[in-house]
């Protein structure tokens, strides 16, 4: 490497900032806060919260319907044919043993996470749609404002701010530390399901969830009649559930529980370009669309169940699952209580907690999730779309150079330009954008994913990073490649992020110049942003002014491997 190359090097590593380890909410940005949720029949938006009231009405004359039915002669036979209950019981029945109890807990206790940093996440794109491009206007739930069409109005523009008390933690953009928690407490609580899963199949537990018969319809029928009109079937959880219990906790743990997973999966550009024709069908828009309506799922369980709990008598309920108990002594109810002082302990630090030690949160969530991420870069992502499927709007995002030199290359569309290619390497280049463009030219339509939630399908046409990695010969001990923009973060300096050398061989990652056809635009990126498909948005280096090859990225600014990892504790491998 050349002198002049090592100065210029020295420059850009010079104007990266280093991050503080908390949330300074000096430096954070400011609130801003959207609408009550609405969602959207037709043209028309509603108030989610009419539904509250609607519900309370249908549940009123639900009773009274519920009530005249029992009347009807029909009905009672039908209800006494069909009493709603299972009475066949293992003769060495054990009730609830150790292990589900603690699992009962320590499920709620990573929900209540889960659902929180869930909620977080979707506040940084408050928008929900079936159709793959996430085109304003086309949304069927929103907690924002409609797109503003008089300026422009980025992605990180449109993210709004929640109750500290309700997302993790409750600012704006704090999308990082969010995913940390969600994904953290996802692979916990999946893990605690298969625990769950093979105790349950191993136990006689396994009649309690499972239907073993097709006339679990007909008695959960019957329930529902017995429940409306306020006479309720007898209650012996410790024996069994009755059928619409059954059918109920059924569909919550062998259904809503794996769409949840997958639904998820579906989320990760890894995953969803390396699926192919599924990946497609089932695009990450309707996956979050999916996702979100389990979670209202698992929120209407929850209420109803502890409901239920409370209704249909308490202290016989807490001492069955949590002192594992068949009888009114006063155990259960302490030990309840104990619980949910524990819940409501961490419900309350959750977030003041993150706040003050955000850097520790991103580190641990790196430590549990780093192999899977590490897998995701591993997988082979192939999937192109067709013209037909390129969205008609994708969204901007970043902050913007404003620098004279980058002014001044604007200006002349960009004949000036140079991209720097230097550090580890056998042969620094220089190269000029007509070289760039004399260059193996590639095109590839593919799905981008954008950690804020938003997708979009565009055709790039640029040089495979692969050609300039051959054309530089990296020495043996270059690992990563460090791609400096002319834009400088949200917090000050300039933005950057390392990509693993690897990566950049791949068929998909090229240096694109164009987008649909066209030169690429300054909002955008021009002249040279990064395409890398199988890691999301801000991976996706825009503006790029140099690439740089290193040994290792923790001199680089705060050392997390990009600007982001460094200020909004993003995770360095973001391919899910």
């Amino acid at each position: 490497m050349n002198e002049t190359s090592c100065v210029a090097t020295d420059v850009l590593e010079g104007e990266l900032t280093h991050a503080d380890d908390r949330i300074r909410l000096s430096h954070w940005l400011p609130p801003r806060y959207g609408t009550m949720p609405h969602f959207r029949v037709g043209q028309r938006w509603f108030n989610v919260f009419w539904l509250i009231p609607i519900a309370g009405l249908m549940l009123i004359v639900g009773i009274a319907i519920g009530q005249e039915l029992r009347r009807i002669p029909a009905v009672q036979e039908f209800i006494a044919r069909y009493p709603g209950t299972v009475t066949s019981v293992p003769a060495d029945y054990s009730g609830y043993p150790a292990w589900l109890r603690w699992q009962h807990f320590f499920n709620l206790l990573f929900m209540m996470l889960i659902i929180r940093a869930g909620i977080q996440i979707l506040a940084d794109h408050p928008r929900l749609y079936w159709n793959r491009d996430s085109t304003p206007g086309t949304e069927w739930f929103r907690f924002q404002h409609e797109v503003p069409r008089d300026r422009l109005w980025t992605a990180k523009d449109d993210s709004v701010t929640l109750p500290g008390w309700l997302g993790i933690p409750g600012m704006r953009h704090t999308i990082g530390l969010a995913r940390w928690w969600h994904f953290s407490f996802d692979l916990l609580w999946v893990v605690n399901g298969v625990i769950f899963y093979v105790l349950l199949f191993s136990t006689h537990q396994c009649q309690r969830l499972v239907p073993m018969s097709w006339e679990i319809f007909p008695n959960a029928l019957s329930t529902i009649l017995q429940y409306l009109s306020l006479r309720f079937p007898p209650n012996d959880g410790w024996l069994y559930f009755n059928s619409l219990q059954k059918l109920t906790y059924f569909m919550t743990v062998f259904i809503a529980a794996p769409i949840a997973i997958v639904s998820g999966l579906m989320q990760a550009p890894a995953i969803s370009n390396k699926l192919g024709w599924f990946g497609r069908r089932f695009n990450r828009q309707a996956a979050r669309s999916i996702h979100f309506l389990i979670l209202c799922w698992f929120i209407m369980f929850v209420c109803v169940h502890v409901t239920m709990v409370f209704v249909t008598g308490l202290r016989h309920n807490v001492n069955h699952m949590f002192a594992g108990l068949n009888n009114d002594s006063p155990l259960g109810l302490e030990i309840f209580a104990v619980a949910m002082l524990v819940v409501a302990a961490v419900w309350l630090a959750a977030s003041p907690f993150t706040i003050r030690h955000a850097r520790i949160v991103q580190k641990a969530g790196r430590f549990l999730l780093g192999p899977l991420d590490a897998f995701g870069e591993w997988w082979d992502v192939r999937t192109q779309y067709s013209e037909k499927d390129i969205s008609p709007f994708f969204w901007p995002n970043g902050t913007m150079p404003d620098s004279e030199t980058y002014e001044s290359l604007v200006k002349t569309g960009f004949a000036g330009y140079r991209l720097r290619v230097d550090g580890m390497v056998q042969k620094p280049r220089e190269f000029t954008f007509a070289e760039l463009k004399s260059m193996t030219r590639q095109e590839q339509i593919t799905a981008h994913f954008c950690i804020q939630g938003w997708s979009g399908v565009a055709k790039w046409g640029g040089v495979p990073m692969r050609e300039i990695v051959e054309a530089v010969k990296p020495l043996p001990e270059a690992r990563y490649a460090v791609f400096y923009s002319f834009a400088p973060g949200a917090d000050g300096g300039r933005y950057y992020d390392v990509h693993s050398i690897d990566n950049m061989r791949h068929s998909l990652t090229i240096v694109a110049y164009e987008m649909n056809g066209k030169p690429l635009t300054v909002v955008h990126g021009a002249p040279l942003r990064l395409r890398c498909e199988n890691e999301l948005g801000f991976k996706q280096v825009k503006w790029i002014e140099a690439i740089e090859f290193v040994s290792d990225f923790r001199h680089l600014g705060e050392g997390q491997g990009g600007y982001n990892e460094d200020h909004e504790f993003y995770g360095y491998r973001m391919p899910i």
